[in-house]
């Protein structure tokens, strides 16, 4: 199975019909889409994106409609080990109203300075091209959810 990978212009995803790679323009996420191979509408990904690149990421930021909920997270975290399961519940449940990624501190630390991450794991609310809330700590699902709500509010 294709994971859902970000570059600096959209997601690119796998039609879940014919498994042609399929590009999500980020301004166009709360839009429907369809597959260019069959037509067959197109889904958001319902679980955590990895973010592996910093400027695919900042690009997803500043063109994004939805609401973003960002963990910044480490591989010997303990806390975000526990938490990795909320965030599945969490991307399963999003359902096109907001995408959840994951960005691996360790991996890409220029983020983890960027947005000044003290403490892990720190989730980052962000809407309409901006930080909108963050909180620290592992956070069951019902708590994640709520943190989006806040942000869009706060936005809003």
């Amino acid at each position: 199975m294709f994971t859902p990978e970000l570059d600096t212009t959209g997601i690119i995803i796998a039609c879940a019909k014919c498994a042609r790679k399929n590009r999500l323009a980020y301004a166009t996420l709360d839009k429907p889409t369809r597959c260019g191979a069959c037509q067959e509408p197109l889904a958001l990904p319902p679980t955590p994106i990895a973010v592996t690149a910093a400027k695919p990421f900042s690009a997803l930021i500043l063109a994004s409609p939805l609401p973003l909920l960002v963990d910044f997270w480490a591989a010997g975290c303990g806390p975000c080990k526990m938490m990795a399961p909320e965030l599945e519940a969490v991307a399963a449940r999003a359902a096109g109203r907001f995408l959840v990624l994951k960005v691996n501190t360790e991996e890409i630390p220029f983020l983890a300075q960027l947005y000044q991450i003290a403490s892990l794991p720190t989730l980052i609310v962000f809407y309409l091209g901006a930080e909108a809330t963050r909180a620290a700590g592992a956070q069951p699902a019902a708590a994640l959810e709520a943190l989006v709500q806040r942000g869009v509010r706060a936005v809003s």
